[in-house]
C-alpha cells in the first residue's frame, strides 16, 4: 500500500552524498543521492544519465535532480558500465539492480518503496524505458544480492527526456542525415557509440522499446512521460510520435510535452524551459502517485 504523500510545490532542504550500490570486482559504482530533509515517506525515483551509452556520469542532470529532490523526492543518480567494454544488455542490468537496491533502501532513506519510477535522459531514456517494460526479463535482472533478493524492478512511473526510444530508426537516422548529432560529435560519432553498445543490428532490435511494444513483449505499462525539443538533432522527431500511439494501444498511458525550439538535453540550469520542465516532471509524478504500473 502506497504510503508517500506528494506535494508538487513543497520545498524542501535537501542533502547530497555519495553512496556505494553495486560492485563489480574490485570496481565501485555510486549513486549520488538526494535527501529530502524530512520524515517522509517520500516517492523515490531512479535517474538514468545519458551519454550515447558510451559516457557520462552520475553528476550530469545534477540540475533536475534537484529539482525534483526539492519538491519531496528521494533521487538516486546513478553510475552504471559504460559501452564499450560493457556492451548491452549491461546498462540495463546495473540500472534495473539500481531500482531494486533503493527499493531495499526505502525505510532508511524515508522513502516509500511502493512509490518508485525512474527517469531518464537521452540513452538514459532507452534504459529507463527498457528496465520500466520488461522488468521481469531474467537478463535485465541478471544482479543479484542478499540485499535486494525480495524486492522486484517494477515502477509506477517513467519520464524519458530525448530518449532514444528506437535505436533501430535513431542509427538510421545518424547514417542518412549529415547533421545528426550536431553539438554531440556529429553523425559518425553516433553511429559508433550505437554499435559499441549494441555490437550490432540484432542487439538494436532487441533493446529497442519501440519494436518492444509491437512485439508484445510489455510485461509492464507504468505511466510514461515523454519531454521533447522540436529543435533536436539528436533524436528524430519520428520517436516520440510513434511511441506514444503504440503505447496507449496497449492500455499505457502517456503524455508528450513538446518544447518549441528547444535542442537536445535542453533542461541543463535555470532558464524559463528547464522550470517549465521540472515543474511538468514534478505535477507528473504527483499525479502518478498511487496508479499502479498496468501489468
Amino acid at each position: 500500500m502506497l504510503k508517500a504523500a506528494y506535494d508538487a510545490e513543497a520545498s524542501y532542504r535537501v542533502t547530497e552524498s555519495d553512496i556505494e550500490y553495486l560492485r563489480h570486482g574490485e570496481t565501485p559504482y555510486l549513486a549520488r543521492m538526494f535527501q529530502p530533509e524530512g520524515e517522509g515517506p517520500f516517492p523515490m525515483i531512479v535517474s538514468v544519465h545519458g551519454g550515447a551509452w558510451n559516457g557520462g556520469s552520475r553528476l550530469g542532470q545534477d540540475y533536475i535532480n534537484r529539482g525534483l529532490a526539492a519538491s519531496g523526492i528521494v533521487v538516486a543518480s546513478v553510475d552504471f558500465r559504460l559501452a564499450p567494454e560493457h556492451p548491452y544488455p549491461g546498462q540495463v542490468q546495473d540500472v534495473h539492480y539500481a531500482v531494486r537496491w533503493l527499493k531495499a533502501q526505502a525505510d532508511e532513506l524515508h522513502g516509500d518503496a511502493e512509490a518508485v519510477g525512474m527517469w531518464g535522459g537521452s540513452s538514459g531514456g532507452n534504459t529507463a524505458l527498457l528496465c520500466a517494460l520488461r522488468p521481469s526479463d531474467p537478463r535485465y535482472g541478471a544482479l543479484d544480492s542478499a540485499e535486494t533478493r525480495g524486492f522486484d524492478a517494477t515502477v509506477g512511473f517513467v519520464i524519458s527526456c530525448w530518449g532514444v526510444l528506437d535505436p533501430w530508426v535513431r542509427y538510421e537516422f545518424a547514417r542518412t542525415t549529415p547533421a545528426a548529432g550536431e553539438g554531440f560529435g556529429g553523425a559518425e560519432s553516433k553511429l559508433r557509440q550505437t554499435l559499441g553498445y549494441f555490437l550490432n543490428e540484432s542487439g538494436m532490435h532487441d533493446g529497442n522499446p519501440q519494436e518492444v511494444l509491437e512485439r508484445g513483449e510489455a510485461e509492464a505499462l507504468p505511466a510514461l512521460l515523454i519531454i521533447q525539443g522540436t529543435e533536436d538533432m539528436n533524436i528524430p522527431l519520428t520517436l516520440p510520435q510513434r511511441f506514444a500511439p503504440a503505447y496507449r494501444a496497449l492500455g499505457g498511458t502517456v503524455r508528450v510535452e513538446w518544447f518549441p525550439g528547444q535542442p537536445h538535453s535542453f533542461i541543463h540550469g535555470p532558464t524559463e524551459e528547464s522550470a517549465r520542465a521540472v515543474a511538468l516532471m514534478r505535477e507528473f509524478i504527483r499525479a502518478s502517485i498511487g496508479q499502479p504500473a498496468l501489468t
